[in-house]
């Protein structure tokens, strides 16, 4: 694996984005444990992507409309939920959900789902890993799917931070309601402008 290859996956994983957010949301939501399972549960929701180019299943969701059509406006309907549930729930950041957190399981389902419905990382994966594979590779698959562990792995580690960084200010930022209602409606209009731009994507 190149230093090319380490660095435009590191770009890819600390861009802001769906994944971003809803760690960050986590871990000042819930804390420490909620951030990492939530980073955990991003990078889960990208194996179905990394299965689909790896078989070429992307490719058949590339050439359908309707395909990537109905896997986006999923896309779209969840994140617009996500953005009417953070505005809707006033508890949603607050220093009392440390004593009623969630489950990992529900944690982990809502993360699996922000990035399965997105189909746009797989036409991601579609353009992105065979840069990174030699021409006439004779275990072209096994070489893509080692890259594709090692950005999981990068994407994990981004993750993790960013929510580590969110848990850490957690008690801080949270014991000023001003503060902490600004913060609601600014997670509230990402996840709103996110769930736009995805209704815009073309394949």
């Amino acid at each position: 694996m190149t230093l090319e290859f380490w660095a435009t996956a590191l770009v890819v994983a600390a861009s802001p984005g769906t994944g971003v957010l809803y760690t960050l949301a986590a871990g000042l939501a819930h804390g420490r444990r909620a951030s990492l399972i939530a980073a955990f549960g991003c990078t889960l929701g990208i194996v179905p992507h990394v299965a689909a180019a790896l078989t070429g299943l992307a490719a058949l969701m590339h050439a359908s409309a309707l395909a990537f059509a109905t896997l986006k406006y999923a896309g779209v309907a969840y994140l617009l939920f996500m953005a009417w549930r953070m505005l809707a729930d006033r508890d949603a950041l607050s220093l009392a959900s440390q004593t009623t957190a969630r489950t990992a399981r529900a944690v982990i389902g809502e993360a699996v789902l922000i990035n399965l419905l997105n189909p746009k990382l797989t036409i991601f994966f579609v353009a992105f890993l065979p840069q990174f594979v030699a021409p006439g590779d004779a275990h072209a698959v096994a070489t893509m799917t080692g890259l594709s562990g090692a950005f999981m792995a990068v994407t994990f580690a981004v993750f993790a931070l960013y929510g580590l960084a969110a848990a850490s200010v957690r008690r801080t930022a949270l014991a000023r309601p001003r503060l902490v209602d600004a913060m609601r409606r600014l997670f509230a209009g990402a996840f709103l402008l996110l769930g736009l731009r995805l209704a815009l994507a073309e394949r």
